[in-house]
């Protein structure tokens, strides 16, 4: 059996785990996800489909901007559309299914005598970070007869000018190269205003977007306005001999788009395929601390050319790796959670990855900078950080220390003058400092219990997957007097905010409570890790002694407190699954197992509300509170709501970690980090952890 045929059964059966039944232009496929996401890289290179069928709508930037691409095929002079509600006149052809993976959404069509597949790649491969950190995207279309004739086939691809600008209304300039085995096109704003803003609801506008195709018989390329392009394609197969000149122009001056076909011939039931490559080069990535990164990729000095010839030369052992790498990973998440589980697996995986930034730091070593999305723009967010952490601690902890260590170097600088560790960096891309709440100049609004409980729990979890805490060494006085903090104010805190901020002030939080302590049982555990004996003991006794208060203080009868003052309320008590994770054991087993019973009880149809206040929730929670249940049984029965709220939300944007539990209707947020969240159960299943950290062993940057 050929590996094309091989991998066409895979996306097969991909397709009936993760979408259920396919989709048609003519009935919306009740599997459906939220938002597809076609090239998935980073903050600013991020495009998604916003509907059930491709040709519906403009795919979308996360924060629903327009970020145009159309695609046709061409069947015996008759043009159809793949991709894109236009141009008008050219009718679509039935899309009959979609399926996700975690580093590629495939697209089947059907018409005309032809069978279509139109795939989008991003390599996001976590223990690659070479691959990992090139802005690059790989499109493929495969065709094959399935009438028993032959077919004249061509394939019309293009993207438009506006993905490198924020707003249409800027002015772009395009352009033409030559690489030694492709064509080139590129397109960038006029003005080039590199780092020059900061904020949320934001795209770049520096930096070039690339379009390129291998140099090869029936290949073209053209740049020119939307209307003449995809006319001459869609009239004669063929693009305009000559680029569009008028430039610079607004990206909305007649939509100019940077364009592709390819002209396949005469197709009959052996597949042919095609592939070229998107890319975005930002020049610089990040300004940390006034100091303006260059992506992680360009640290030796590579430039767009290198970073093209590259992902042409290595296409083959990419889609190779990544064709592993999703087998593995869904195999996996449906052995654990059944077919939803793996839905969220695939579906949170590159938004989750996609949500960061890969940098280098002036001496090469590498830097992660999480955006928290559709919610402040902060760059570096502790708490944002954390949820999101069981990816990283699954499939390479170098990442999570990536992104650790603007922190620390952050909170051990004297302008960071506080005793608990900071919120964030900055603005998104802007990591100058603290923006939230007092910022760096009061401690109103912050979130020491929170944050400081955060990274020593993270710094533990890095210590535990590497097998050494060397990491948390290089920092333990930074950690030693954030473990002094939460010794002194953890067990029972102030009137502060946690990472649930929406929620607002709370005082004498349960759940913040039990991070704290188990921060503090974290931090002796690193202590015995690096032979400080007395620091172990004493501090594993304190938490073991505060454990014991916990019991007492927040208990209700069946179940514990929302607040310790609070009786008759509850919460989510989902910080305790690092007691498993780390194998503290500072709470008995009847604790969880109390909170899982009573969690049981109060469902509702999309899932375990957050706490007695209200009836949304948080997904990455609840898939947090899923790993510490005892059997795969009750893990499922937590699960499979939230994947009912997946399937059947209103809402079409990329996940939403917080929603509805009653409606499946979004409260707020989406496209963020923190559903690497999802990787909970996996990480807590010992086997499953322990096989995937065994390949990133000795492969870290």
């Amino acid at each position: 059996m050929s590996a094309q045929t091989l991998r066409h059964r895979f996306f097969c059966l991909a397709l009936i785990m993760l979408c259920g039944v396919p989709m048609t232009t003519s009935q919306p496929l009740p599997g459906r996800s939220p938002a597809v996401p076609l090239i998935v890289h980073d903050p600013y290179f991020s495009i998604w489909s916003f509907a059930d069928t491709l040709t519906s709508d403009w795919p979308r930037h996360w924060t629903g901007a327009n970020n145009g691409m159309c695609a046709m095929v061409r069947v015996d002079g008759t043009p159809y559309r793949l991709l894109g509600p236009g141009p008008s006149g050219v009718v679509p052809l039935t899309q009959r299914a979609c399926a996700i993976t975690p580093t590629r959404t495939t697209y089947e069509f059907a018409g005309g005598g032809l069978a279509l597949r139109l795939s989008f790649l991003t390599p996001l491969l976590a223990q690659n970070v070479r691959w990992l950190a090139r802005p690059v995207a790989y499109i493929e279309c495969e065709v094959s007869s399935v009438d028993g004739k032959p077919h004249a086939v061509a394939f019309y691809f293009d993207i438009a000018a506006e993905v490198a600008v924020d707003n249409p209304a800027q002015q772009v300039v395009w352009g033409r190269y030559n690489g030694d085995s492709t064509e080139i096109l590129r397109v960038g704003s006029l003005e080039q205003k590199i780092l020059g803003r900061s904020g949320d609801d934001l795209r770049i506008d520096w930096g070039y977007l690339y379009l390129a195709a291998r140099r090869a018989a029936g290949s073209a390329l053209a740049a020119g306005g939307h209307e003449t392009v995809r006319r001459a394609f869609a009239g004669t197969g063929t693009l305009p001999p000559r680029d569009d000149m008028n430039t610079p122009r607004p990206a909305r001056d007649n939509w100019p788009v940077l364009a592709h076909a390819r002209d396949f011939g005469r197709v009959s039931a052996s597949a042919r395929a095609h592939q070229f490559v998107l890319a975005y080069d930002d020049l610089y990535s990040i300004q940390y601390f006034q100091r303006n990164l260059r992506p992680y990729w360009r640290r030796d000095g590579a430039g767009a050319e290198d970073l093209l010839a590259t992902a042409f030369k290595e296409y083959a052992s990419v889609t190779r790796e990544c064709e592993e790498f999703d087998r593995q990973l869904t195999r996996d998440a449906e052995r654990l959670g059944g077919p939803g589980y793996a839905h969220l697996v695939a579906l949170s995986y590159r938004q989750s990855l996609g949500a960061n930034k890969i940098a280098a730091d002036l001496d090469g070593t590498m830097l992660m900078f999480p955006k928290e999305n559709y919610s402040n723009g902060c760059i570096g967010t502790v708490d944002v950080i954390y949820p999101a952490s069981p990816l990283f601690l699954l499939l390479n902890p170098a990442l999570l220390r990536a992104q650790l260590v603007p922190v620390l170097e952050y909170a051990r600088l004297p302008r960071w003058k506080f005793p608990f560790a900071p919120h964030d960096l900055g603005t998104y891309p802007l990591a100058n400092g603290q923006v939230y709440g007092g910022g760096e100049e009061t401690e109103k609004n912050q979130m020491p219990v929170e944050e400081s409980g955060n990274m020593l729990l993270m710094m533990a979890g890095v210590a535990a997957a590497e097998g050494n805490a060397e990491f948390a060494g290089q920092y333990w006085p930074l950690l030693t007097r954030w473990a002094d903090y939460l010794r002194q104010k953890g067990l029972d805190p102030e009137n502060q905010l946690c990472t649930d901020d929406f929620a607002g002030h709370l005082a004498h939080n349960v759940n913040l409570s039990a991070k704290a302590i188990l921060a503090l049982g974290a931090y002796a555990k690193m202590a015995a890790m690096l032979g400080k004996t007395d620091d172990a003991a004493a501090y594993r006794t304190l938490a073991e002694r505060f454990a014991r208060e916990w019991q007492s203080m927040a208990d209700d009868g069946d179940h514990y407190r929302l607040a310790f003052d609070r009786p008759g309320t509850w919460s989510q008590k989902y910080n305790l699954v690092w007691d498993r994770l780390l194998e503290l054991n500072l709470f008995p087993p009847e604790v969880t197992r109390k909170e899982i019973r009573f969690y049981l009880a109060k469902q509702n149809p999309y899932g375990l509300p957050l706490d007695s206040r209200k009836d949304y929730t948080k997904l990455d929670w609840i898939l947090w509170t899923a790993a510490m249940a005892e059997t795969r049984e009750d893990g499922a029965r937590f699960i499979e709501p939230v994947a009912r709220f997946v399937r059947e939300t209103a809402d079409r944007v990329p996940l939403t970690d917080w929603y509805w539990t009653s409606s499946a209707r979004q409260v707020g947020f989406q496209a963020r980090s923190v559903v690497g969240g999802v990787m909970m159960p996996m990480l807590t299943d010992r086997a499953t952890a322990l096989s995937w950290q065994e390949r990133f062993r000795g492969k870290n940057p």
